[in-house]
């Protein structure tokens, strides 16, 4: 592989309640994929994606990231490195740079270079956003702009695989262009690679290189 591999999990296995959702999966990520996933609603899609970022405890199977596994990792640096998006973000009290800024308090995230005003305008701006989001009240938000919020404070540290769970479901036309626009440019800046979760068919077409069906 000419791309250097990010993340692999083998035999991976899921049941709820009684239900098997999905037995002895394998998946790969190198840097650049954008791995969209398919399967019908109910099939698990969200459980796989928390279960890669050791979120919920993986019931079968195995990961390693950069050829590590989770133990040498531990968990709060494996979850910084292999960063979940939930569909519908929450927000803390205060302005949305204080959200974006409250991370950085966390030991860490403290290797990193740290906060830079400079770099989220540069985003807010690719998303057709004025810098005075930055004071916007977090509480008082639109589903959208929770959505534009959670993907800044996401990407603001670099995670080598970004797990995107419907990231614009609740975003038009425009500035979903341009959500899938940012990001592609994000994942060229470095050994990085995403997995999407979307209703919509077209955009897993339009933004994915490549497609897994999970098992019915």
């Amino acid at each position: 592989m000419d791309r250097p591999l990010l993340l692999s999990a083998a035999g991976l296995g899921r049941r709820l309640g009684d239900r098997l959702l999905w037995s002895r999966l394998d998946l790969e990520l190198a840097g650049g994929d954008r791995l969209g996933l398919v399967a019908p609603s109910g099939a698990g899609k969200t459980l796989l994606l928390r279960t890669l970022a050791l979120l919920d405890p993986p019931q079968a199977g195995r990961f390693s990231l950069l050829g590590r596994a989770p133990a040498a990792w531990g968990l709060p640096r494996w979850r910084a490195m292999v960063a979940y998006l939930a569909q519908r973000p929450v927000a803390g009290g205060g302005t949305v740079e204080t959200n974006l800024r409250a991370p950085w308090r966390f030991q860490e995230r403290r290797r990193l270079a740290g906060w830079s005003h400079e770099r989220i305008t540069g985003w807010l701006a690719a998303l057709g956003r004025d810098p005075s989001f930055l004071s916007y009240d977090a509480e008082r938000l639109s589903g959208g702009e929770l959505q534009q919020l959670a993907l800044l404070r996401a990407l603001q540290f670099d995670p080598t695989v970004l797990l995107l769970d419907e990231p614009t479901a609740s975003l038009d036309g425009a500035t979903t262009a341009a959500v899938e626009a940012l990001l592609i440019a994000w994942l060229a800046a470095g050994p990085r690679a995403c997995v999407l979760i979307s209703h919509d068919g077209e955009q897993i077409e339009r933004f994915a290189t490549r497609t897994l069906e999970l098992p019915r």
